[in-house]
């Protein structure tokens, strides 16, 4: 199993990754640790692959996965969740909770701070970011900008993510100077949105300047990333975060 391990300062005590396709028993497109339930691969590979991360990371608590919907919505976890919410991140100040999102091109962004106070983990597809999930989950966690730290973790790259101009008109309708993250592409009507660079805007209007990340892309890199936009039918990367006692 190779993890990939966010390149920030943070406090010793908080353990963040995402996950690669590397290790893990699932087979045909899915081959490796695919962590998705929903997406027709054997329940059973996958609950498998699930408990070989859960065991490479010695945790006892389960991790809390979600229901991803491409929402704007971030739930506080305050222990084991019991149902699985439709909702597209978790944040935590308790420990040995780990706050986990699933992607496959979309940007998984993980989040802490200074002093480790609290980890937080979300996914941000273009429809999530447009519609503010960032905005949102740094307003429940009420930190102080200038002390989160911000990881970008695997997604697509701006090359490889083609979008149409109603995509690119709603993130301009919220800033202007979102045009600055879009390329006109090839194909009339057509752009390449740059999602790290949609995120980033986003963050610095808040104040949050320490952002790390950003330099993958989850298309180009077929033996190490699952990609949705190159092959449909495939498997879910993990990104994790969680506080250690």
């Amino acid at each position: 199993m190779k993890l990939i391990k966010p390149n920030w300062p943070a406090p010793k005590h908080v353990v963040a990754f995402s996950t690669t396709r590397s290790g893990g028993v699932s087979k045909g497109p899915f081959q490796g640790l695919n962590l998705g339930l929903h997406v027709s691969d054997l329940p059973s590979d996958v609950q498998r692959n699930r408990s070989l991360l859960q065991q490479e990371l010695g945790l006892t608590q389960p991790l809390a996965w979600l229901n991803q919907v491409h929402s704007n919505i971030c739930i506080e976890i305050t222990k084991p969740l019991k149902q699985i919410p439709d909702v597209d991140g978790s944040w935590t100040r308790k420990t040995v909770l780990g706050c986990v999102v699933m992607t496959a091109d979309c940007l998984p962004i993980l989040f802490t701070d200074e002093q480790g106070s609290f980890v937080a983990a979300i996914h941000a597809g273009w429809r999530g970011l447009q519609s503010g999930i960032i905005e949102h989950t740094l307003t429940q966690i009420n930190a102080s900008p200038e002390q989160v730290l911000v990881w970008l973790g695997p997604a697509i790259s701006q090359a490889a993510f083609q979008v149409g101009e109603e995509v690119k008109q709603a993130f301009e309708e919220h800033d202007a100077d979102a045009s600055q993250a879009f390329i006109a592409d090839t194909e009339a009507g057509k752009w390449r949105a740059d999602l790290y660079a949609l995120a980033k805007m986003r963050l610095q209007r808040l104040g949050v300047t320490q952002v790390y990340g950003g330099d993958y892309c989850t298309f180009n890199e077929p033996e190490r990333f699952y990609s949705y936009r190159r092959q449909s039918m495939t498997g879910r990367m993990a990104s994790v975060i969680y506080l250690e006692k």
